[in-house]
């Protein structure tokens, strides 16, 4: 009897000894991804804001406030990608001017590495756009490297280079900041005597000029984003280039409450990967042993009986 309990601790033990390394690196990595079914709001702020008012013809001050909403689309949840749609409002706070720009986007990625995909009707405001870069997360275990991230403005990815390691809320992260060179956005007709043209009535044909500078603090066990900020100087510029005024002149920032929010998800995160990455591998690998070494002595005892 001894004999087949020795028996039975040794396979045991064998079993628990090669589970371990297959939770570490195989079952940590299915159970550890974005989710399909997201849901989520975070609010930004820009204290001294210039934009162009559509209903005022006119520059204005004001601090604005940004709300975006997140939603996964479970049904277009397919293998490794997920489908999220997310809507951006934002509102002229001081002056009482709500929804200044709104703007809806459609986004698939790689639920793992956070890597844009091109599919499922991807686009902005019902414009089809191609997915690069990183989406709305990074991948996990985030290195001190150059990483492309995509730009939902410009509507295409560019560079964002680490920095540095900052603290946000005593929780580590790395730094990112990505330069976005003078893109057209779009062309609209403004009143001439809005773009200070003189020499013609009516409506002038304009192109809007983005170029901005976001920085991006990353959690980086999780990719998680834990704050980020974004510089827009935007300009309306008559196609001559004679002439511009001001579209939108802001530093945009998350409002100290989804910062909160935000580190408090990545922290929650970051415990559990560290649970199913090294707390469990190396219980069942110590247990293993244990039982293999209880094992070995059972078996021997009873072969030294007999």
């Amino acid at each position: 009897m001894r004999r087949i309990v020795g028996i039975v601790l040794l396979a045991l033990g064998a079993f628990l000894i090669v589970l371990a390394p297959l939770v570490r690196f195989q079952v940590a990595g299915s159970l550890v991804a974005a989710p399909a079914a997201q849901y989520g709001i975070s609010k930004l702020e820009a204290e001294g804001a210039q934009y162009f008012s559509a209903r005022d013809l006119k520059v204005m001050t004001a601090q604005l406030g940004v709300t975006v909403t997140t939603r996964g689309d479970v049904s277009q949840a397919k293998g490794d990608t997920v489908v999220w749609d997310e809507f951006t409002a934002v509102n002229d706070v001081t002056n009482n001017n709500p929804n200044i720009t709104i703007t809806e986007r459609r986004s698939a990625f790689n639920k793992y590495t956070g890597e844009g995909v091109t599919c499922c009707s991807v686009n902005i405001d019902d414009r089809p756009v191609t997915m690069e870069g990183q989406i709305y997360k990074w991948p996990f275990d985030v290195e001190q490297k150059t990483y492309k991230v995509f730009n939902s403005v410009a509507g295409r990815a560019f560079d964002a280079r680490f920095v540095g390691e900052e603290q946000v809320n005593g929780l580590t992260a790395y730094k990112f900041e990505q330069d976005v060179p003078e893109t057209k956005t779009e062309t609209r007709s403004v009143p001439a005597s809005v773009m200070g043209v003189t020499d013609v009535t009516g409506d002038v044909q304009v192109d809007r000029i983005y170029k901005g500078k976001n920085t991006f603090w990353i959690e980086p066990v999780t990719g998680s984003p834990v704050k980020q900020e974004q510089r827009r100087d935007e300009v309306l510029r008559t196609q001559d280039g004679a002439h511009s005024v001001t579209a939108l002149a802001a530093t945009i920032r998350m409002t100290p409450e989804t910062v909160n929010d935000l580190v408090s998800n990545a922290t929650e995160s970051k415990n559990q990967i560290s649970m199913i990455k090294v707390t469990i591998p190396l219980v069942l690998l110590l247990l293993g042993l244990v039982l293999l070494v209880t094992g070995f002595f059972v078996a021997r005892g009873a072969d030294g009986k007999a």
